[in-house]
């Protein structure tokens, strides 16, 4: 189920094209990726693309060094549900690192950033 919240955008690195991600989920993922990356810990974030881009599937590997740009369309941050963090974050805690809802994902995303 697709939240009302707007699409957020992910910029990975030095790509121009954003990895399009829904902003609720967006939200949760950047207190786990800030967490995680201020601890000097690094990690895969992985997702099947939408059905509207190319099929298959992307993952990115997360580190300090990696540039990183969170944008998203509500100037208002989403109320978040320390669950969903704590879900994701024991996700990144493990070898499969997280991996992004498919409903979370949205048409027009990065299906070509370096993949890991």
């Amino acid at each position: 189920m697709r939240s009302v919240f707007g699409m957020g955008l992910l910029y990975y690195d030095d790509s121009e094209e954003p990895i399009h991600i829904d902003d609720l989920a967006l939200a949760h993922l950047k207190v786990v990726i800030a967490t995680k990356l201020r601890r000097n810990e690094s990690f895969t974030v992985s997702w099947r693309h939408p059905d509207d881009d190319a099929s298959g599937r992307s993952t990115i590997w997360l580190h300090p060094s990696i540039p990183l740009r969170f944008v998203f369309d509500e100037p208002t941050p989403p109320p978040l549900q320390q669950d969903r963090i704590t879900a994701m974050a024991n996700a990144a805690n493990s070898s499969g690192g997280i991996t992004i809802a498919s409903s979370d994902m949205l048409p027009g995303g990065a299906t070509s950033v370096q993949p890991v």
